[in-house]
């Protein structure tokens, strides 16, 4: 089928790890011409290949994918700079009428900064800054938080320390309370939010299954080389997955007990990705576990774009 909605329009596929997101895209892509957006905060960055569960060569080849290794793993890339650069490419398949874009994946984050349009302070992380935040302690820097930007204090739980310190950086380097610079401008082009789920047991046996595919395409050579070049203290080897094979690197468990904890981490953060995504009223559910998931969306997708 050609592309062909007379209103340009973005599809999203979001939802727990492990439920299919990306597999389903592809597949829609084998049925119009598309280009694949990656909303994975950890994809951004290059050689995190086998643990951040990338699209294969081949799978990159058969379809563009974008908003994947774009970054190096001893930078940062901000949400503000992944929004930027979501949109400018949502509006230059719009300007050209194709591909459809597609923004595919688990970062929930990543997907309402696009779809909601978030305003983000344009205030990059001051890590001195911080450190001195982060001496006052949280009951005096929320204390501080309440005299200078009452509205995010209540916004913010008086235990969390990362909110409250990330509110104090943004008044003190841009002289504006956070709430004043925060807010909405969603995209002005239709959007077709779609969540892929499943029951806590399947996504289990899913989660189970990666892991040891991961293991077997040499996840633990992945990291021994990310490791070693650029030392294990390396902020990115302390996130999901890798955290667990190194700690088998350094003797402190056996493969087996690494595999494990993997697993259920990885379940936990699932957890807290479905309740995310749960709380999100637009999107249209799918069981990722469906015979004919695909039919389905597909269905889902002619039906939307004919009433645009």
């Amino acid at each position: 089928m050609v592309y062909s909605s007379r209103v340009p329009f973005l599809l999203v596929i979001g939802g727990a790890t492990a439920t299919g997101k990306s597999g389903l895209a592809l597949a829609l892509a084998q049925r119009v011409p598309s280009a694949i957006l990656s909303a994975d905060s950890r994809q951004v960055y290059r050689e995190f290949d086998i643990g951040t569960a990338k699209p294969s060569v081949a799978e990159r080849q058969q379809v563009p994918h974008y908003l994947m290794d774009i970054c190096a793993p001893t930078e940062t890339l901000t949400l503000a700079e992944y929004q930027a650069q979501a949109q400018g490419l949502i509006h230059q398949f719009h300007q050209h009428g194709t591909p459809l874009p597609m923004l595919v994946g688990g970062t929930g984050l990543y997907i309402d900064a696009v779809v909601k349009g978030l305003k983000i302070p344009p205030v990059a992380p001051h890590p001195d800054l911080r450190m001195q935040l982060m001496r006052l302690g949280q009951k005096q820097g929320y204390a501080l938080l309440q005299h200078l930007d009452a509205e995010s204090a209540r916004r913010i739980h008086p235990n969390d320390t990362v909110r409250t310190v990330r509110a104090l950086e943004v008044f003190y380097v841009s002289g504006h309370p956070m709430s004043a610079l925060q807010g909405e401008n969603p995209p002005n082009y239709p959007v077709l939010y779609l969540g892929l789920d499943c029951d806590a047991a399947a996504l289990q046996d899913r989660i189970e299954r990666r892991t040891r595919s991961m293991i077997e395409l040499g996840f633990v050579d992945e990291v021994t080389r990310l490791a070693e070049k650029y030392g294990a203290d390396l902020p990115l080897l302390q996130t999901l997955g890798y955290a667990e094979i190194l700690r088998y690197l350094k003797g402190d468990v056996s493969l087996r007990e690494a595999e494990t904890d993997v697993v259920k981490h990885t379940r936990q953060f699932a957890k807290r990705q479905r309740t995310w995504f749960r709380n999100r009223g637009n999107l249209c559910w799918f069981d990722a576990t469906a015979e004919k998931l695909v039919d389905q969306v597909w269905q889902k997708l002619t039906d939307f774009m004919h009433q645009l």
